[in-house]
């Protein structure tokens, strides 16, 4: 960026190096400036598409005022402004502005920051940051300005983002009695806005009360849990509403929404009004009972403790209608007024006291004199009245950190589940009324807390930091609100220690003599003053954002805030359950801190519990949304050009601007970008810790190439010099190395993201390569292994076999030759007892003897030797033979070849004399021929393997064959 600089040289500002160079045209600053302001104001048309402030050149008031108002115009509510993201108020819903669509569009964004500004934008930053993109560390957003700016709503967009992108799909253990946590996350805010929240002059839903929520992350970094702590209640407001403003949400939701039976039970009539109900008939958006209650249902708050609380809040409504009047004996207490009474047994009902003791202690004080004796002083009407606000106020602020426990108990995560966190700070703005009190101080010194803390980390370390590293810069001036901050919080002499003093002393208050010692103690300072002619004491401080005038009268005892010890006896023996529980309590906890002598007053405990908070902020990576609030009067799309830029001026919004353009907003240290970004190069060692032969941690000589390596990776086009002087001049318009750190810009961050996913991926596809190539290798290695043992169990499968089929052959050929041979042995001995019939020819006796047959109608006689004949015939053709057949053995032969299956389906026909002539016996010899009719031969397929075929030989005829010769 070129601007023009009060000497008359041209200046080129480089990554925050700013480098002169001659230049011949001398000009002024003012004509330099006024020059540049006409030529980027003469386009007015185009200022709305400016999305990042840093762009506009010369960064002026004029000119980013004029770039917001375009915007505003435009319908365009977010704009970056370096390192903070400017919001400004609508003051009307804006459709689909904040939809899930759009949540979802900026979370799969790869990179957020090149789309359009918007809240989205810095919560997807401040998550992927814990996600552990440079240093994972926690998260902090920082939402500011002035009441009525936004604030609140901003904070709760955020919750609503956190508990859409970083929930888990599956619920908790038990979905009957748990919900899961974004939806409790979620249910609190109402809640909290309702008992926390009001309507003011400038915001219908301010906040009465600061709230830091921790979004609990795991390591997978999903919501398991949040907690929140809270800041300074403004419960004076329950029973003082300042003009033309209201008490609690949850007041007027009460009376808006309660159905007829609740009514009847907190015994509130429909026409009645409450004193501590101002502007009752004004109707809010805010005024939403069903909410409220739908929403304690989730956080697990049932019917049974919602009517407790609720008669606790109804009590309290008949507690400020309860109005005094002097009594006609000065020494007797100040009497009730007339419609006073009912007021008083419904407070007492409702709060579940006594009401005979809560009349008396709300007109009589108790004082002790000694251990035993007690004594009862009739208070002023002035006493009596500060009595029943101060019965209001400590059961009112009782109820609220009970309900701010029970929410972190219902929400809040184990220790050991959670890692991580992003913390969301909605605090109350810069206020500044008609009459200021010691409420106003201690909000606007919480905001002055928050600007220095953004002065301090951003404005001021970040220059300073340029320095100790050796670039070059030139110091951007900046507002230091750290003499305000010595005003308020100086010890000895600060506001607040000259008002804790005053408040041990055990003397009434006098706000005049404290005004007398508040000049003689803080006149030398530069940031108070007093209006000398003003009749009501009080003193003025020039906060960063304005003068803020504070009253004096009323703050001593706003600081003591003195809680008559019988009005707490008194709610400790309430009948109600809830009420008893609270105070219960806060009895163990004074009785814990019984013997303390030091007063613990209400600017000592705000001051301890902002240090806390301001703790956990400087341990975490703040992220700054600045809310502007177009107008005073909350009208909606309006501009109002001199509110704006007050407000601009007060945020320093302009010299943030000035550095953000100018520098770097990221710093790396060395070790920490080696260590994320050294796989970009090809040096060795930078993936090892330190002292393991790696590159040591805290050696700047022998980090320094290795990080100028692995940005010449980066930077292939616009290498940096290889010097080894690391504090020399090696800086770019990108990137700068410092002594120990490296310092860039955003597009230089995403220019190395880049090349760091590039580098992954091409490993990741080294990696998966490899490993598929052993996969691979794993497989086929497999495959043969199990080829082989396939083949070797086969293979024994097959000899088992074969040796099982010959052991069964062997038993059956035995067992048929040991058949055959006892056959052979019957048959012999039958044959030796029978008398053969003469036979009507004579055989020959050769033929007689073999006991073979002659095929008569072959050319020539075929003998066929063995037996069984079966076989024989089984070869012959189809003829027609004549079988003559000797002795017992031939005829057994004969009839079990003619019983084969083709003698059984009629292929063939048998005719025998031996039936014919009626023989009866097996031993008769058959006289005559057979005659056979043989059409095809069963030896043909023989040699062939069994198979599920009727023309094969099975059974006996295959194991004849294999044990008979045929010749």
């Amino acid at each position: 960026m070129n601007s023009e600089i009060g000497n008359g040289h041209e200046e080129k500002v480089i990554g925050g190096v700013q480098k002169k160079s001659g230049n011949t045209h001398r000009k002024s600053l003012k004509d330099s400036l006024d020059g540049e302001l006409r030529g980027f104001l003469t386009d007015e048309g185009q200022l709305h598409t400016y999305d990042d402030l840093t762009k506009v050149n010369p960064v002026t008031p004029t000119t980013v005022l004029k770039c917001l108002q375009a915007r505003y115009r435009a319908q365009v509510f977010y704009t970056h402004a370096g390192c903070t993201l400017v919001a400004l108020n609508p003051f009307q819903p804006i459709p689909g502005l904040y939809s899930q669509d759009v949540m979802k569009q900026y979370h799969c964004a790869p990179q957020p920051q090149e789309s359009k500004p918007h809240i989205f934008i810095v919560a997807e930053e401040a998550y992927r940051n814990v996600q552990g993109q440079v240093d994972p560390v926690n998260q902090s957003q920082v939402v500011s300005g002035e009441s009525g700016a936004g604030k609140t709503w901003t904070s709760r967009c955020l919750m609503r983002y956190y508990a859409t992108v970083a929930a888990s799909s599956s619920l908790m253990k038990s979905q009957n009695t748990v919900e899961r946590i974004e939806r409790r996350v979620l249910d609190s805010n109402p809640i909290m806005e309702a008992f926390g929240n009001a309507c003011t002059l400038r915001n219908s839903n301010s906040s009465r009360f600061g709230r830091y929520i921790q979004l609990q992350l795991d390591r997978s970094q999903l919501l398991v849990g949040a907690s929140v702590q809270t800041y300074l209640l403004e419960k004076t407001r329950v029973a003082s509403q300042p003009t033309n403003e209201r008490n609690f949400h949850i007041f007027y939701q009460m009376t808006k929404g309660a159905s007829g039976d609740q009514r009847k039970d907190w015994k509130m009539l429909h026409d009645q009004t409450f004193a501590w109900l101002p502007n009752a008939e004004k109707t809010l958006e805010e005024d939403c009972f069903d909410e409220t209650v739908e929403a304690m249902v989730h956080l697990g708050l049932d019917a049974e403790k919602q009517g407790h609380i609720f008669r606790i809040l109804a009590g309290l409504l008949h507690l400020g209608n309860i109005t005094f009047c002097s009594a006609t004996d000065e020494s007797q207490p100040c009497d009730f007024e007339e419609h006073s009474e009912d007021f008083v047994h419904n407070c007492a009902s409702l709060l579940g006291v006594p009401g005979q003791e809560l009349q008396t202690y709300l007109r009589v004080q108790t004082l002790r004199a000694g251990k035993q004796s007690v004594l009862f002083r009739p208070c002023s009407l002035a006493d009596c009245s500060v009595r029943r606000d101060c019965l209001a106020k400590v059961v009112y602020a009782q109820l609220f950190e009970w309900l701010v426990a029970f929410i972190n108990n219902s929400m809040c995560a184990k220790k050991s589940t959670w890692c991580n966190f992003i913390g969301l700070l909605d605090v109350y703005g810069f206020e500044c009324f008609q009459v200021n009190s010691l409420e106003q101080l201690c909000i606007n010194y919480a905001n002055e807390k928050l600007q220095q803390h953004f002065v301090a980390h951003y404005l001021k370390a970040q220059q300073e930091e340029y320095i100790s590293e050796g670039l070059e810069w030139s110091f951007v001036q900046y507002q230091d609100n750290q003499g305000c901050l010595d005003l308020i919080e100086g010890t000895p002499t600060g506001v607040f220690s000259l008002l804790n003093e005053e408040c041990r002393l055990n003397r009434a208050s006098d706000a005049k003599q404290f005004r007398t010692r508040l000049e003689t103690e803080l006149s030398d300072h530069g940031s108070v003053s007093w209006d000398k002619f003003s009749t009501l004491p009080h003193f003025t401080v020039a906060h960063y954002a304005g003068k803020v005038s504070y009253q004096i009268e009323g703050m001593m005892e706003k600081n003591k805030d003195p809680v008559p010890p019988e009005l707490i006896s008194l709610v400790q023996k309430s009948q109600n359950p809830q009420l008893h529980q609270m105070f219960a309590d806060r009895q163990a906890e004074d009785q814990g801190t019984r013997g303390l002598r030091q007063v613990v007053t209400v600017v000592s405990k705000f001051k301890n519990s902002l240090e806390c908070l301001m703790k956990i902020l400087h341990s975490t990576t703040p992220h700054y949304i600045r809310c502007i609030k177009p107008n005073a009067e909350c009208r909606p799309l309006t501009f109002k050009k001199e509110e704006v830029i007050l407000q601009l001026e007060a945020c320093g919004i302009v010299e943030t601007i000035h550095i953000s353009a100018a520098g770097f907003p990221i710093r790396i240290p060395y070790w920490s970008f080696i260590q994320r970004y050294g796989l970009m190069s090809n040096l060795t060692g930078v993936s090892q810790g330190p002292g393991e032969n790696g590159l040591a941690a805290d050696g700047t000589d022998a980090l320094a190439p290795a990080v100028t390596a692995v940005l010449n990776a980066a930077l292939r086009s616009h290498p940096l010099d290889s010097s080894d002087d690391v504090a020399s001049d090696r800086g770019s318009a990108l990137v700068h190395c410092g002594r120990t750190k490296v310092f860039l810009t955003n597009s230089m961050l995403e220019l190395l993201e880049e090349h760091r996913t590039r580098a992954r991926s091409q490993r990741a596809f080294t990696i998966q390569c490899c490993w598929h190539r052993h996969q691979q290798r794993r497989r086929l290695a497999r495959r043969r292994a199990a080829v082989l043992i396939q083949a070797v169990v086969r293979s024994w499968l097959v000899r088992r076999g074969v040796l099982s089929w010959n052991q069964a052959a062997t038993v059956i050929q035995r067992s048929w030759r040991k058949w055959r041979a006892l056959m052979n042995t019957l048959a012999e001995a039958e044959l030796d007892d029978a008398e053969d019939l003469p036979e009507e020819e004579e055989l020959d006796p050769i033929l007689r003897a073999t006991g073979s047959v002659q095929l008569q109608s072959l050319s020539e006689p075929v003998m066929v030797h063995g037996w069984p004949m079966g076989l024989a015939l089984a070869s012959a053709p189809t003829i027609t033979v004549y079988m003559t057949a000797t002795g017992f053995q031939k005829v057994m032969s004969a009839l079990v070849c003619l019983s084969a299956h083709h003698f059984r389906s009629g292929e063939y026909q048998v005719e025998t004399n031996q039936f014919k002539q009626g023989v009866a016996s097996i031993r008769a010899l058959p006289r005559g021929s057979i005659r056979l009719h043989y059409q095809r031969s069963p030896l043909l397929y023989a040699d062939r393997c069994p198979e599920h075929n009727r023309d094969r030989v099975t059974g006996l005829n295959q194991i004849l064959l294999e044990g008979t010769g045929v010749g």
